[in-house]
């Protein structure tokens, strides 16, 4: 097994420039990706990871950019793919850094209304949560434990660049791909590994 490295950086000026060379693939959830996602990017949602990798082991080296929302899920993306022997790079920024840069973000005419980003998910549930344990607080004070447990949560999320309640919140229905995306998606990148190198 190939030890993990750390994940190549591409800024969006230089990825904007080999764009046409690159397959990217957006790992974030089909809400997020429908809301705005890197033109010619491929919706592989990072849970799903693992039966793109067959795909993923023919492209050709140094052309496998992956995208998300600020660039953190892609690079834990980039490191489990290094656990498997491939190689992928990473946007700098993420989408959010590509529209920031004034780089125009593709939204299908026909998708479904966009779900929020990940992390406006995770911070609307986790608030959500703290209030709900304050207010059972007044009832008894026991209840005061779920919002100190949510706190010390995001404190470990910080420290570690994850996130368990992202993970949790990306299994709820409106955060799966539709088997039929998910098949397209891994048909192009199919495609596109079968393909000569130019």
């Amino acid at each position: 097994m190939t030890p993990p490295h750390d994940p190549r950086a591409l800024d969006v000026d230089e990825a904007r420039t080999r764009l046409p060379g690159l397959t990217v693939v957006d790992v974030r959830t089909p809400g997020e990706y429908a809301a705005g996602h890197v033109p010619g990017a491929l919706n592989i949602p990072l849970d799903h990871l693992d039966s793109a990798l067959p795909a993923l082991r023919r492209l050709p080296g140094e052309r496998l950019l992956l995208v998300c929302a600020s660039g953190a899920r892609s690079e834990n993306a980039c490191r489990v793919l290094a656990e498997h022997g491939i190689r992928a790079m990473t946007l700098t920024g993420g989408t959010q850094g590509w529209a920031q840069r004034g780089q125009e973000l593709h939204r299908p005419p026909s998708s479904p209304s966009a779900t929020w980003s990940m992390e406006r998910q995770v911070r609307f549930t986790a608030g959500s949560i703290v209030l709900v344990g304050l207010g059972l607080g007044l009832l008894h004070p026991a209840w005061q434990l779920l919002s100190a447990g949510i706190a010390g949560g995001l404190v470990f999320s910080a420290l570690t660049n994850t996130c368990g309640m992202a993970a949790l919140l990306s299994r709820l229905p409106h955060n799966r791909p539709r088997p039929a995306d998910l098949e397209a998606a891994l048909a192009a990148l199919e495609r596109r590994g079968q393909a000569p190198v130019t």
